[in-house]
């Protein structure tokens, strides 16, 4: 049996949470050949039909932000007694990304996803800090951004 990999689980939801991009306007659940395409990259089985993990995406979205009235939903999970290890056994590609956030949250990190607050960015991303108080999803564009900005702003009056 392999050992757990937490990386995988950190990028394997970081780029299902950035199927969509709001600089570039494209998500890639849109397109059923973009998404087999995107599916296929990342080693996932029967990728299924994109429209049925947009509400999941969407929904693991506003938890990882933070959003108080973040969709309740529902995915089936399979679990398995392997090599007398209990490990979650996903069938479909919402199951995969479903037992990678709960992989996360048993260990802990699930608090270290977040969305990048600059409106024309929204990237999802993990903060790898000490105390976990990233804000950016890059200090050098959109934090750079925000803070001249304000600087900007303070400057006028």
């Amino acid at each position: 049996m392999t050992a757990w990999n937490t990386d995988h689980d950190v990028d394997l939801l970081l780029a299902f949470l950035n199927t969509r991009d709001e600089e570039e306007h494209t998500d890639v659940l849109d397109d059923v050949e973009q998404w087999r395409l995107w599916a296929r990259k990342r080693d996932i089985g029967e990728p299924g039909d994109p429209a049925d993990l947009r509400p999941l995406r969407d929904a693991l979205r506003e938890a990882v932000a933070g959003r108080e009235h973040a969709p309740d939903i529902a995915v089936d999970l399979r679990a398995e007694l392997r090599s007398g290890i209990p490990v979650l056994a996903p069938t479909t590609a919402a199951g995969l990304f479903m037992a990678a956030a709960l992989r996360l949250t048993v260990v802990g990190d699930w608090d270290r996803f977040k969305i990048c607050p600059a409106h024309t960015c929204q990237w999802a991303f993990y903060d790898r800090s000490r105390n976990r108080s990233r804000s950016w999803c890059s200090m050098r564009v959109c934090g750079n951004r925000e803070k001249a900005r304000t600087f900007r702003e303070r400057a006028k009056t």
